[in-house]
């Protein structure tokens, strides 16, 4: 995945944070937690996600050296973060949270990670995920079908954007067999009002985009968006505001005692 620019992401922060408030919301809080953020970004939600759970202590892990630059203001005491993959990163002990919002999608067999994942967990521990699930949108297929089209094929060498996510019943069962007791799993469709179809491809530039430019060369770069700029227009009304409905799949569940390490 190519380099986050923050600045990008965060210009729609507040339609952003809003699977993370509802995320937040399906855990538990209980006194002294150790919590894990996958995907922390610039920390701005990590720390409330602290506050809001009164966290003993709270890490936030990403891979991106632009992003945790924005999150070293947020760090305190029980509050750190470090860079690392979230394949790689281990926790020294059991935890009593693993949240992931807006992270997951990024990384291939979903049972198997979530499998790793629950091996985090202390007896009762929880596990929060929230995973865009948007790639049946015409914004998100043209970023695709613009890869397709020379001089982006043949420098892609035929690479396109695949997402590993499951369909929301195949979590609740992959989470069931893990031993979370009663998981919750909902398929949510956000709406978001951006000012016309022109802004649609400022969102996608600051997520799903950066896997394209990432493998192109510089050269290719703007030709690339030009393309999938006039590709959107094609296929979003014009309308103001332009209506942006959102699929993301969100699940939560609490491991059985007998089943955590």
């Amino acid at each position: 995945m190519g380099e986050w620019d923050p600045s990008r992401y965060e210009r729609f922060k507040d339609e952003r944070s809003r699977p993370f408030f509802d995320l937040l919301a399906l855990v538990a809080p209980r006194p002294g937690m150790r919590v894990v953020d996958l995907g922390c970004g610039t920390g701005e939600l990590t720390a409330l996600l602290h506050e809001r759970l009164a966290a003993r202590e709270t890490v936030g892990i990403d891979s991106s050296a632009a992003m945790l630059a924005k999150s070293a203001a947020h760090a305190r005491a029980g509050l750190r973060f470090e860079r690392a993959s979230i394949e790689s990163w281990e926790p020294a002990g059991p935890l009593d949270l693993v949240f992931a919002n807006a992270s997951l999608h990024w990384i291939d067999d979903h049972r198997s990670l979530l499998a790793r994942l629950a091996t985090f967990l202390a007896p009762e521990g929880q596990l929060a995920v929230q995973i865009p699930a948007n790639d049946v949108h015409p914004a998100y297929r043209a970023a695709a079908e613009v890869a397709r089209e020379e001089p982006f094929r043949s420098a892609l060498d035929g690479w396109t954007r695949t997402f590993p996510n499951l369909a929301p019943e195949e979590y609740s069962l992959v989470l069931a067999r893990l031993g979370f007791a009663d998981p919750s799993v909902r398929l949510e469709v956000y709406l978001h009002r951006l000012p016309s179809r022109e802004d649609v491809p400022e969102w996608t530039r600051g997520t799903l985009l950066t896997a394209y430019l990432e493998r192109l060369p510089r050269e290719l770069h703007d030709p690339y968006l030009e393309r999938y700029r006039e590709r959107v227009r094609s296929v979003l009304p014009d309308e103001r505001p332009f209506l942006f409905t959102f699929r993301r799949i969100l699940f939560h569940g609490t491991r059985s005692p007998s089943q955590a390490r």
